[in-house]
């Protein structure tokens, strides 16, 4: 597994984009590729419901569904679409992808041998990112077929790093547990936030001071997490007093039943599911 720190600068693309699919994750890519240079005259988009932000990046030149139709050999064809849409998706793309085209694909639980069938002989990058790609806090996991140079890795990077980090691996195999720990790992954060706000309320607090303090804890306590040179056991560590109110309630979460093995169930669920899902 590699972890990539690509230069954040996409102004010396000169190629073309296509994306196809502009919905909340296809749309935080595009909001993050223009904000680290990318030209919007170099992007198309397809999306039959486009938002206002996407309609409006016309005035920068970026082309919305163009009536000139297919876009043949560009640089990038990016998928977004959900991945249910790709047996459909797919034949309609296959004429755009030319013998230099880079094919990105963001469509969660289609594999690079479902893609190789629909779009034959193409260079294509399969990634899972996840929803703090938003916000420009996303992490995303990539996965390579044989067809791609080093320079569409590096571009594909480049593309991905626009919302966060990015990691590689060269098991494909491993893509279902990525789904299931950070694909869906922010919901299981929201469901912490959650849990902790009703654990405030039984002890007594307000509904709405224990949501507060809930939310902010477990955002603050992120940020401490991405900004710190600890780890997360140094930082736990750090809060815990021997004897102390932290040391009795980790006593509960860190006892046999507690919080690890439930996690790991949970994650497991998880790939058991995304497996299952490809069919």
């Amino acid at each position: 597994m590699a972890t990539s720190t690509p230069a954040a600068t996409l102004r010396d693309f000169t190629g073309t984009l296509v994306l196809v699919g502009a919905g909340k994750m296809g749309g935080a890519m595009l909001e993050g590729w223009i904000a680290l240079g990318l030209d919007a005259k170099r992007i198309v988009v397809i999306e039959p419901q486009p938002s206002g932000e996407v309609a409006a990046l016309r005035a920068l030149g970026l082309r919305l569904n163009p009536d000139e139709g297919v876009t043949r050999d560009p640089s990038v064809v990016v998928l977004a679409v959900k991945p249910q849409s790709a047996p459909d998706v797919l034949p309609a793309v296959r004429p755009m992808v030319g013998a230099s085209t880079l094919v990105l694909s963001i469509m969660a639980g289609r594999t690079l041998a479902f893609l190789q069938q629909g779009l034959p002989d193409a260079a294509i990058v399969r990634v899972m990112p996840n929803t703090p790609a938003a916000i420009g806090r996303g992490i995303a996991v990539a996965v390579a077929n044989g067809r791609v140079s080093s320079a569409q890795r590096g571009l594909a990077d480049r593309l991905l790093a626009a919302t966060g980090a990015v990691e590689w691996v060269t098991d494909e195999q491993l893509m279902d547990a990525v789904t299931a720990l950070s694909g869906s790992g922010p919901a299981y954060v929201f469901l912490l936030a959650e849990s902790l706000a009703k654990a405030g309320t039984a002890a007594g607090l307000p509904v709405d001071l224990a949501a507060r303090l809930a939310r902010a804890t477990v955002a603050g306590s992120g940020e401490l997490l991405h900004r710190s040179p600890l780890d997360a056991t140094g930082l736990r560590e750090n809060v815990t007093s021997p004897g102390g109110t932290t040391a009795a309630a980790l006593e509960v979460l860190m006892a046999k039943d507690g919080l690890d093995p439930l996690l790991e169930k949970a994650v497991a669920a998880a790939t058991r599911r995304s497996r299952e899902l490809k069919g």
